[in-house]
């Protein structure tokens, strides 16, 4: 088994990210231009949280539609950025993400 990150360690400098954590809350998609290939792509953030801590975690296209509220989630090979000053999770091109049927149970969502 591989490393999993607690998000009450993450730093803005985190990366290679692997974290199990429940799926709290999940923004309606919004619609973004790319500044790489001028198309449109879907965007959603979603409220993770572990028994440590939450973060907000960036999600695209189709790994939209995997996560509903309520999932745990297995994320790997993420990474940290600040976006207006808060820490976000991201995939990137490399990331994992996978639907567990893991429980959590006390998730901690103060911790943002």
């Amino acid at each position: 088994m591989e490393r999993v990150d607690k998000i009450e360690s993450l730093t803005p400098n985190s990366r290679n990210v692997n974290i199990v954590a429940k799926v709290v809350s999940k923004s309606e998609p919004r619609s973004v231009g790319s500044q790489y290939d001028q198309s449109q792509h879907q965007l959603a953030e979603s409220l993770i949280a572990d028994e440590t801590g939450a973060i907000q975690l960036v999600l695209w296209d189709e790994n939209i539609n995997k996560v509903n509220e309520g999932d745990t989630v297995k994320i790997s090979n993420a990474f940290v950025k600040v976006f207006r000053g808060k820490m976000q999770l991201n995939l990137g091109r490399y990331g994992k993400l996978e639907i567990t049927d893991e429980e959590l149970s006390n998730v901690n969502v103060e911790n943002n």
